[in-house]
């Protein structure tokens, strides 16, 4: 009986949370933001990861609280921890480019997020992570090759560019010209200026 009754009160929980979150959405497209971000923290401080990320959206611009970049690392990392895979990757984005402590250990654990959030599907991670592989002090260029490809085929025009790129120079896979123009035309047809400038 004591853990049926537990069992109920997590349900009732976790229905309070999505119900909030949901009310807190709905206030945010009607521009409600305050009334947005007093249900999303609500929701949040229950533990609701979805809530948690969106907690951390209104600290990151400013919308129905004040703009704080600390805070919506925190939100982050909840939710991060949660296994949300755009909290992951807005996470790891603040760890590289604000994140306090030591760089290295840093770069480590933002790493660890982007990858996890570019395996779960997120386009953004895997086109900043193929761009940081083939970057990095120590490139790793078929690596860098993998991510850049995953975003691509998400329908990334930038990462198709640089896929081009890849073919074109050699990068993580053999130099293949007509395979380069390929990628070139891909990414030039979705719009990617310089993709249109690299095929004349």
């Amino acid at each position: 009986l004591e853990e049926a009754a537990f069992q109920l009160q997590q349900i009732f929980r976790i229905d309070i949370s999505i119900a909030l979150n949901i009310l807190g959405i709905e206030s945010m497209r009607a521009g409600h933001y305050r009334a947005a971000y007093t249900c999303f923290k609500l929701a949040a401080d229950r533990g609701y990861s979805k809530a948690q990320f969106n907690v951390g959206l209104c600290y990151e611009h400013g919308r129905g609280t004040e703009k704080d970049l600390e805070k919506a690392a925190f939100y982050y990392y909840q939710a991060a921890s949660s296994c949300h895979p755009m909290a992951q990757y807005r996470y790891a984005r603040y760890l590289l480019c604000h994140g306090p402590g030591n760089e290295w250990a840093r770069h480590q654990k933002a790493v660890t997020f982007l990858e996890k959030a570019a395996t779960a599907g997120i386009t953004e991670a895997q086109a900043y992570l193929g761009v940081f592989y083939m970057r990095g002090l120590h490139p790793e260029e078929k690596r860098g090759l993998k991510y850049l490809l995953l975003a691509a085929k998400n329908g990334d025009a930038q990462s198709r560019y640089h896929v081009g790129v890849c073919y074109e120079k050699g990068l993580g896979v053999q130099q293949n010209l007509t395979e380069a123009k390929r990628h070139y035309r891909e990414s030039a047809a979705a719009g990617n200026r310089n993709a249109r400038e690299r095929l004349q």
